[in-house]
Parts: C-alpha cells; structure tokens; sequence
C-alpha cells in the first residue's frame, strides 16, 4: 500500500486574544454581550474559529447558531465527528442560559446528555443548532437544544443542566 501526499490537506485557524472580550463580560448584559458577537465589537470565543460557528440570532432565553462542517472534523467512518455536534449543542444550551442572566453572573454546565439521531456528512450542508432555555430557577437553569440541517432535517438533541454562580474571570495564559 501506498501512500498518497497529494491527498494531505492542512487548515490553519486565527483568533483574537479571548482576554480582551472576557474584560468587557462582567460589565456587560447578556444580550449586550451577543449583541457584540454578533455586530463584531467584540470577538468570538477561539472555539468558534477551530469548530467553524458563528452566533446567528440571540434573545431572552433562546440562541441559534450555525456551523459549517468541513473535512478536518471527519472521524474514521467518514462522517463528522459526534463531538462537533456535542461542542455546538452544549454552546447554545450554555449561550441559552447565559441570556436570561444579569451582567456578573456566570454559569457552568452539571450534565449535558446528547442524542443522535443521523450521521452528519459534508453533503448535509450548514448545520443549524437552537437552544432555548426550559425552566431558570436562582441556582440552577434547564434548557434543550436541536442540531439540525439548513432544511430541518433534525441531526441531533441534547438537554442540559447549569448551574448559577457569581462570574470571576480566571487569568488566561
């Protein structure tokens, strides 16, 4: 068997220092928050740029995104790998809670369960990804999510629960 290196492909990823954005969070809403994600005054998370999503739409207790899958986020089976979808689910059920919260609070998921429904492929297309939040309480928020294609062709679900705490930025490095 040979090997092949004309097929090698490479990709490289930039960002903005994620420092510069997490200084303006605890002074800002929420929602002023994805307003600026969304607008450019503030840049995404790096996260964003290595799994290829951008914020498209943020309201009181509900976000979508959109994702664009390409061949680096292949598994060995040749489909996108399940922990692309569970990243961008767990993004907007986190995003979800995060915009029902004041300026200052903070959150953290407790559990995220995924489910499954149809393998992802590049011939699916842009992905599509909600999360709405179900139920928020002072401690703690529940929210369900969808992945799904640019058609509605639902790919994946998933439920989370996060917890509510007081927002201290860590140093970065």
């Amino acid at each position: 068997m040979s090997t092949n290196t004309s097929a090698e492909r490479s990709e490289t990823f930039t960002w903005t220092d994620p420092a510069i954005a997490l200084e303006q969070l605890p002074r800002l809403s929420c929602l002023d928050y994805f307003s600026g994600l969304r607008d450019g005054s503030l840049s995404p998370p790096p996260i964003a740029s290595l799994m290829n999503f951008d914020l498209v739409d943020a309201e009181y207790g509900h976000v979508e995104f959109e994702c664009w899958p390409g061949e680096a986020h292949y598994n060995p089976l040749g489909n996108v790998h399940g922990g692309l979808a569970c990243t961008l689910l767990d993004t907007v059920l986190g995003c979800a809670a995060h915009s029902t919260l004041e300026a200052g609070i903070g959150y953290t998921s407790i559990d995220l369960a995924v489910k499954y429904l149809r393998p992802i492929t590049l011939q699916k297309g842009a992905l599509r990804a909600e999360g709405s939040v179900v139920k928020s309480g002072s401690r703690m928020i529940f929210t369900e999510g969808h992945l799904s294609t640019a058609s509605g062709e639902l790919l994946a679900t998933a439920t989370s629960t996060l917890l509510i705490f007081t927002h201290q930025p860590g140093a970065l490095t």
